[in-house]
């Protein structure tokens, strides 16, 4: 079983920065992209930015320039650094890992962290 446990949320003013964190733990299959998502109150989840096993990111429009993300391959371990924050920010964020054994890809999530910015 694999569980994936996120930490680094919480209440910030706009402009002020906040890092999250994701480990991932168990009989864990290849892992090939990790991620994070988000979702506001009202809106479906969306990508926020994903980074491959070989270092390539991703990052939705929005926040580009603003937040990075990076990964620990030893320690299965995914941070988002999110820098100037804003309002619109505000949402669950969730931890996504894609793995893959032979031709078998699986899809983890974690239980979501809050993130808040205040204006």
């Amino acid at each position: 079983q694999v569980q994936l446990v996120e930490s680094g949320g919480g209440l910030v003013q706009a402009g002020g920065s906040l890092r999250l964190s994701c480990a991932a733990s168990g009989t864990i299959p290849r892992i090939n992209v990790m991620g994070w998502y988000r979702q506001a109150p009202g809106q479906q989840r969306e990508l926020v930015a994903t980074v491959t096993s070989g270092g390539n990111t991703n990052f939705t429009e929005p926040v580009r320039g603003r937040f990075t993300i990076s990964r620990d391959n030893a320690k299965n371990t995914v941070f988002l650094q999110m820098n100037s924050l804003k309002p619109e920010d505000t949402a669950v964020y969730y931890c996504n890992v894609r793995a893959q054994r032979g031709i078998v890809v699986y899809d983890y999530w974690g239980q979501g962290t809050q993130v808040t910015v205040s204006s």
